[in-house]
């Protein structure tokens, strides 16, 4: 990794809201590296450590996250499919009763 490529990384990651005093304490130390032009291997090491513990649990979490509202997803389109079901059922009752209704208000008139 290049010492710009750590440096956009550093300033990538800085732009989070972190409040891990270890990732802080990381970010500090990466960003006065690449402030002073020297980046020691040490520093780039722990560094990229740090980041990669700090953002696999967030990306943990954030999975997590994306399957339950996935399956909450699949549980609301299969409520909205069996009240699309439900409602069509309604509608063909609705009609069929209209036209029973219809017959015997034309009886009761004498028209049928």
């Amino acid at each position: 990794m290049s010492d710009a490529a750590f440096a956009a990384l550093v300033e990538r990651v800085g732009a989070f809201h972190i409040t891990d005093r270890t990732m802080n304490a990381a970010q500090q130390l990466a960003r006065d590296a690449v402030a002073s032009g020297a980046i020691p291997p040490d520093v780039r090491r722990r560094y990229l450590d740090a980041v990669q513990r700090y953002f696999s649990g967030f990306e943990r979490e954030a999975r997590a996250h994306l399957r339950d509202v996935d399956k909450r997803l699949e549980g609301l389109n299969q409520v909205q499919f069996n009240l699309t079901a439900e409602r069509g059922v309604a509608v063909k009752r609705i009609e069929a009763t209209s036209d029973v209704l219809a017959t015997v208000r034309e009886l009761a008139e004498g028209r049928a």
